[in-house]
């Protein structure tokens, strides 16, 4: 029986989209899990062999004080047992930072420019990844600039624990891994376009403050959309099956 997949999910509009296909084409369970209402997480010592997919959220990390989100100190804790066990994990944004913090790094607002100011990164852009597929196999056949869609203001700054893979002109820390068992995406290939303007109608204020619009963003998705979905269904793919093998182990 192959590991599973313990997708961590934290609101609605952000679930696994093209991790949930991956894992349907290749008959792999899925579990969802919903720490956010009130979902318990799996004990990390008895559970089966799986790798956990966190999920993004619009709450930050070092929001995780605030009322109502206790649960997410919850979850960080158990991140960090997850990844002391050397238990596969792959994070995406918010997903992202939660793996960078339980690593030992921090979380920061992205800043850019001189004098520095406040950025955020919301729309399609390219990434430029800082390895070869020599270094990193699963990186095998992926273009050394991929176009990702972005969707953050802050940036990871992450511990020596943590390896740097991808990186954009304004935020450095785009992709990166913790030993070969755990990878960190801030950026997104696994939302579909349903859930891409589920995402446009729930935060026009936060892309109007990265000084975008909701029409840009849709007028991307569809020049670039084949494209998006060749490289980003490649990218996890690979990712996916590095990650599967770790748990398999």
């Amino acid at each position: 029986m192959p590991p599973e997949l313990l997708v961590v999910q934290h609101v609605d509009r952000e679930g696994p989209d093209r991790i949930a296909d991956w894992a349907d084409a290749k008959r792999i369970t899925v579990q969802r899990i919903r720490p956010d209402q009130g979902e318990a997480l799996p004990a990390v010592e008895t559970h089966q062999p799986a790798v956990a997919v966190l999920m993004g959220g619009p709450m930050g990390v070092n929001e995780r004080q605030q009322p109502g989100l206790h649960w997410l100190e919850q979850e960080l804790a158990w991140l960090k047992q997850w990844l002391a066990q050397g238990r596969p994990a792959l994070g995406i944004c918010l997903g992202a930072q939660l793996l960078c913090v339980a690593s030992g790094g921090r979380i920061e607002p992205l800043n850019a420019g001189d004098p520095a100011h406040p950025l955020k990164e919301v729309g399609f852009g390219p990434i430029s990844w800082q390895k070869t597929a020599a270094e990193v196999p699963w990186l095998q056949g992926i273009p050394t600039h991929q176009l990702v869609l972005h969707w953050h203001g802050d940036r990871c700054r992450l511990s020596q624990h943590a390896e740097l893979l991808a990186s954009t002109l304004h935020c450095p820390e785009q992709a990166f891994q913790i030993g070969q068992h755990a990878v960190g995406l801030q950026f997104h290939v696994e939302a579909s376009p349903a859930s891409v303007e589920q995402w446009i109608e729930a935060d026009q204020a936060f892309i109007g403050s990265a000084g975008t619009s909701a029409a840009r963003i849709r007028r991307d998705q569809d020049l670039f959309q084949v494209s998006l979905d060749r490289e980003g269904n490649q990218l996890l793919d690979q990712l996916l099956n590095h990650l599967m093998a770790q748990a398999g182990s």
